[in-house]
């Protein structure tokens, strides 16, 4: 299954908007590899490590994550192109698809920034109301995250 969606970040025409450039929205995006736990609904841990010879996790550009939600334990890796996309590839469970998570910014315009998520399933279900389902509650999350960033932005934790 594909599942690609825009969550629009900023929009210089609209004074509604709080502005938010490039880099302090990179800087958010990189709080979800390296502390997802800040955010509404992550892990209670996240140990990473580098996994491209870095010798700090922060200055990686693949590592591995290890995520803790109580007694669950799931480990993914994240490969980083600095300033432009994160891809989140989980390990494979028993029981647990391994979706691969694309989450790409983009700037069609300047000052005008967006966030491109697409999702790839290696099966669909025979369900398609699951799947609508699924993509719901991707999107719910995406927006969630976006929405703290910008709350991150106002408060200057970014």
């Amino acid at each position: 299954m594909h599942y690609e969606h825009l969550i629009q970040v900023t929009d210089p025409a609209d004074p509604r908007i709080d502005p938010m450039d490039r880099d302090a929205l990179w800087r958010g995006l990189l709080a979800r590899v390296y502390a997802p736990e800040r955010f509404p609904f992550g892990p209670d841990d996240c140990r990473t490590q580098a996994l491209d010879g870095s010798t700090r996790p922060e200055d990686a550009t693949r590592l591995r994550r290890e995520l803790h939600y109580g007694e669950l334990r799931l480990v993914d890796e994240v490969t980083i192109q600095s300033g432009v996309s994160l891809v989140f590839q989980p390990e494979r469970r028993e029981g647990m698809p391994a979706i691969v998570l694309s989450l790409r910014l983009e700037e069609p315009q300047p000052g005008l920034l967006c966030l491109r998520f697409i999702y790839l399933s290696p099966a669909e279900t025979d369900d398609p109301e699951t799947d609508g389902l699924r993509q719901q509650a991707w999107l719910a999350a995406d927006r969630d995250m976006v929405r703290t960033l910008r709350t991150w932005q106002a408060q200057g934790r970014l």
